[in-house]
């Protein structure tokens, strides 16, 4: 079976900061869905967001092809291959971006990046813009963050409520543009007609609670203002932070 989407996004500056250094973009055509989180002084983080979104949809623009490979002795199907490639291209643009311009130095991107396949749909993801799937009124988060406080959750030194708390829940371990090389870390998911995907930056993930953006979503059928509702709830539950959501709702072609 063959499947499709339908997206819409939204980004906003929240209720805080000066200036916003998220960015978003999708190709329905090419089926590739982009969020990014920009770091950095003097509007660097916007600069590196933009450079890393940009960059991943002009990588499919070019029509790569790339065979299913065998790595640590698994094979990564082909999807998953091209964000990989696409997200080191962006990697390499934002870092030499940054050795050429003195006051871009350090600056960086969180990514999250889902590719539709055939039946099927590749994540590539460093920092702490997550991605969420939502299907039979069930959500779950498919991303893990790349932060030190997860980090510790991983290794036993906090709880999952507990890192939710932690000052350290911000300070991230990987992402775009920091260092000439980078290794994105990879999933590949079953796809089912009907599956909703949302992509988001922290702003959003840090203070609204899963259950309360499974009902958000299941209040329309309209993306767009399913993207509008989101942020706006992330706002008034307090959020300091720029805000943007992605949502990719997959359909039978």
């Amino acid at each position: 079976m063959r499947f499709s989407a339908q997206a819409a996004g939204k980004t906003d500056v929240g209720c805080v900061r000066a200036n916003n250094e998220d960015n978003f973009g999708y190709d329905l055509e090419r089926q590739i869905f982009v969020l990014c989180d920009g770091m950095g002084g003097e509007a660097a983080g916007e600069v590196a967001s933009r450079l890393a979104v940009n960059q991943i949809l002009a990588y499919f623009m070019s029509d790569p092809s790339i065979v299913e490979v065998q790595s640590q002795n698994q094979v990564i199907p082909e999807s998953a291959c091209l964000l990989r490639s696409a997200i080191q291209v962006a990697n390499r643009a934002i870092y030499e971006e940054a050795v050429a311009n003195p006051k871009r130095r350090g600056m960086g991107t969180t990514v999250v990046a889902v590719l539709l396949a055939e039946d099927s749909f590749s994540v590539a993801h460093l920092g702490d813009s997550r991605l969420y799937r939502i299907r039979e009124k069930v959500i779950e988060q498919l991303t893990a963050d790349h932060s030190v406080a997860m980090e510790q959750v991983r290794r036993g030194l906090l709880t999952s409520e507990e890192a939710a708390h932690s000052h350290m829940q911000n300070l991230i371990t990987r992402a775009l543009g920091l260092c000439d090389t980078v290794e994105p870390e990879l999933g590949t998911h079953s796809a089912r007609s009907g599956d909703l995907l949302l992509l988001c930056s922290d702003g959003f993930s840090r203070f609204v609670p899963e259950k309360r953006t499974l009902e958000l979503v299941s209040e329309s059928n309209d993306l767009q203002h399913c993207c509008e509702s989101l942020i706006e709830t992330a706002k008034r539950l307090g959020s300091d932070d720029n805000i943007s959501c992605v949502l990719v709702r997959i359909v039978t072609t």
